[in-house]
């Protein structure tokens, strides 16, 4: 019985946050035409007044982000096309990165640099990871199969390293740069400032939402090594 709560608690912990920044963003979706600007409008505003006219924007369909390689702000068709709470800060968020690294913001070059490094191990060991069975089953030594299995898990914890390296990234792109502009430039609502607030907390805990979803995928291969 302990360790069934203790594996629904490890259950809850790992997925509630990723359920909580999506119902964030989903709430304050709505209504959809709430301010004047789109969220890429917001942004190329925000880029232009920041003198960063570089900086491209653009429509994207795997989350949003700013490239720091590419020099661009990509935003979901939702949040690039609409006119909600959630749209105009969510560009704000990522315009918040773009300025973050034409500042040089250490934290920021830090996580450009892991991530670079981390994709193919990532890659390496998801590799790994599919072919141990195989080998441990052809050389019929468990211990080859074992090795790696233990190898490939290993090499997937590093994503999870990065994620959670990226949060000093993420809290000051929210806090330190995103909220600043918002209110500055009289973007949004002063009734709409807690939302707001709230809305880059979500923002900034995307990472550790995922990086946590990751732990529950390497806890299980971990049970599976245990076998």
């Amino acid at each position: 019985m302990p360790f069934v709560i203790l594996a629904i608690a490890l259950l809850a912990l790992t997925i509630v946050p990723g359920l909580w920044v999506q119902a964030v963003m989903r709430r304050y979706r709505e209504p959809a035409n709430r301010y004047p600007r789109t969220g890429g409008q917001t942004a190329r505003h925000l880029l232009d007044s920041l003198g960063l006219h570089g900086v491209v924007t653009e429509v994207t369909e795997h989350g949003d982000h700013y490239d720091p390689l590419a020099k661009v702000v990509r935003l979901s068709a939702d949040n690039f096309n609409g006119r909600s709470l959630t749209a105009i800060t969510i560009a704000a968020h990522e315009v918040g990165h773009a300025l973050q690294d034409a500042n040089a913001f250490a934290p920021l070059r830090l996580r450009t640099q892991l991530v670079h490094w981390v994709a193919p191990i990532e890659k390496l060991g998801a590799g790994m990871l599919l072919l141990a069975p195989f080998a441990g089953a052809l050389t019929r030594s468990p211990t080859l199969g074992l090795i790696g299995l233990l190898g490939g898990v290993l090499t997937l914890s590093t994503g999870v390293v990065v994620h959670f390296l990226t949060l000093p990234s993420e809290i000051d792109a929210s806090f330190g740069r995103a909220l600043p502009l918002l209110k500055r430039r009289g973007l949004i609502r002063a009734e709409d400032l807690p939302r707001a607030r709230l809305l880059l907390t979500a923002a900034a805990l995307t990472y550790v939402a995922v990086a946590l979803q990751s732990l529950l995928n390497i806890a299980r291969w971990w049970a599976i090594l245990r076998r």
